[in-house]
């Protein structure tokens, strides 16, 4: 019998990614997603696909609900228009972290259940939890906590699950844009590729596929005695 996949956030541009190769790998996949992130995506043959509103207080829950898995991967999140930390309304630093940090909280605590023992969880955060810019202030704060929680997790969880994290840099994606769920023209800072990839030490940004080999690589037998980790994925951008 296939083990079974589930990826909150599987459709967007690393999602898809992980999906494509997770089926390719001998892993049955289920995504849930939020509706409009699933609108223009066709998953392949196979994955099953549940979609939720973020309006919806129990829509998170529903959507992971389900049988017994053997790993998860929480890709959730998103970003909003660039803002000093004191310059951060209220409602939009509420917004952001709940978005972001909340929801693999709840994820954490709707999947774990459902995992089987000797099964793997991995977080996907982001570098910039680590590597302080300007003008990303809550949802660094967000991503910071997203490896707080794994380490906390490992602990609670361990040994009957691993729980790491991947801190990837920034990826070649609409998320770039605010998610693949959003416009091309969401109220964003432009970012420019190319300049971000001549100042990285490989000399280019980073693709979906250099983001799921980490996490397929976590989620795997090869790293059986990994545990709490955050593996950071940013070609030397930044080193710990």
């Amino acid at each position: 019998m296939r083990p079974t996949l589930s990826i909150l956030g599987g459709a967007g541009g690393i999602g898809r990614a992980l999906v494509k190769a997770a089926v390719t790998r001998g892993w049955k996949v289920e995504v849930a997603d939020l509706f409009p992130a699933l609108e223009n995506w066709q998953a392949p043959a196979g994955v099953h696909v549940t979609g939720f509103d973020a309006g919806d207080p129990d829509g998170l829950e529903q959507a992971l609900a389900g049988g017994p898995i053997n790993g998860f991967v929480n890709l959730a999140g998103f970003m909003a228009e660039s803002r000093s930390v004191v310059d951060t309304p209220t409602d939009d630093w509420r917004h952001l972290i709940e978005g972001n940090l909340t929801t693999a909280h709840r994820a954490a605590v709707s999947v774990s259940p459902r995992i089987t023992d000797g099964s793997a969880f991995v977080n996907v955060g982001s570098g910039l939890g680590h590597f302080a810019r300007p003008g990303y202030g809550a949802y660094a704060v967000a991503k910071a906590g997203i490896s707080a929680l794994t380490r906390q997790l490992a602990l609670e969880l361990a040994p009957r699950v691993r729980v790491n994290c991947v801190a990837p840099s920034a990826v070649d994606t609409e998320f770039l844009r605010g998610g693949s769920h959003r416009t091309a023209d969401a109220d964003l800072p432009r970012f420019d590729t190319k300049a971000y990839g001549a100042s990285n030490p490989m000399g280019r940004i980073a693709l979906p596929a250099d983001i799921v080999g980490p996490v397929l690589f976590l989620l795997s037998q090869d790293a059986a005695y990994v545990n709490g980790q955050t593996l950071h994925v940013n070609g030397g951008a930044f080193m710990t």
